[in-house]
């Protein structure tokens, strides 16, 4: 199993609620097995706050690629962008238990 986290800044707090409703529309496309879209409610004691965490579980490395192919990862790449500072990404492994 693959887990994929995305940590997004906003350039402005304003726009969180924003972010989170283009980012939800990555909840619509099949492969994740899991896939979570939410407020960060963890502020940071160096003031580098994450505002938005996106959460994936993909059987496969095919999965993770065909998500990230759909359409709507596009759409959501296009309503997120103008109104990200940062983004942070990480995909690893997870063995069976």
């Amino acid at each position: 199993m693959i887990r994929h986290i995305v940590l997004f800044t906003a350039k402005d707090k304003a726009d969180i609620d924003q972010m989170i409703d283009g980012l939800s529309v990555l909840t619509t496309i099949p492969y994740a097995r899991r896939l979570e879209v939410a407020r960060n409610r963890k502020p940071d004691q160096l003031g580098n706050d994450i505002d938005v965490d996106v959460y994936g579980e993909f059987d496969n490395e095919t999965e993770l690629a065909a998500y990230k192919a759909h359409d709507r990862y596009q759409e959501s790449i296009e309503r997120v962008r103008p109104l990200r500072e940062l983004r942070f990404a990480a995909d690893y492994n997870v063995s069976a238990e």
